[in-house]
């Protein structure tokens, strides 16, 4: 409730979060106030840092030590998890690149975990 109150800078209706912070507000019988969409987290935060209102991001959007300034709250009990996913090839030769990559998305990812995944003998690998 103290949230719908305050101006919001969030996702365009397009992108796959806003429907969980629609949805979230919508259960609560709440009318947020969407002072901004945008289709990137990076104007998101240049308009809270221009004090425009609140902006509600991807928790990767915030993992930079850049944003520093900024002043963040875990939402997801608020609005729930959302789920990326990396696919490869099975079998295909992963250049060492692909496993850093992997690495940044998720700190649980590393190169063993991903060359088992990559042979199909794993029943379950989801993190």
């Amino acid at each position: 409730e103290d949230i719908a109150a305050e101006p919001l800078i969030t996702y365009h209706p397009s992108f796959t979060g806003r429907t969980r912070i629609d949805q979230a507000f919508a259960q609560r019988q709440l009318e947020p106030r969407i002072a901004l969409e945008a289709i990137d987290s990076d104007v998101i935060k240049t308009y809270v840092r221009l004090g425009l209102g609140i902006g509600i991001v991807a928790e990767m959007a915030m993992a930079d030590a850049r944003e520093a300034d900024l002043v963040t709250r875990p939402l997801g009990q608020l609005f729930g998890q959302n789920v990326a996913r990396i696919a490869v090839k099975r079998g295909a030769y992963l250049r060492d690149f692909v496993y850093h990559f992997a690495t940044l998305l998720s700190d649980r990812l590393d190169r063993d975990l991903i060359s088992k995944a990559m042979t199909g003998h794993i029943d379950h690998y989801e993190l």
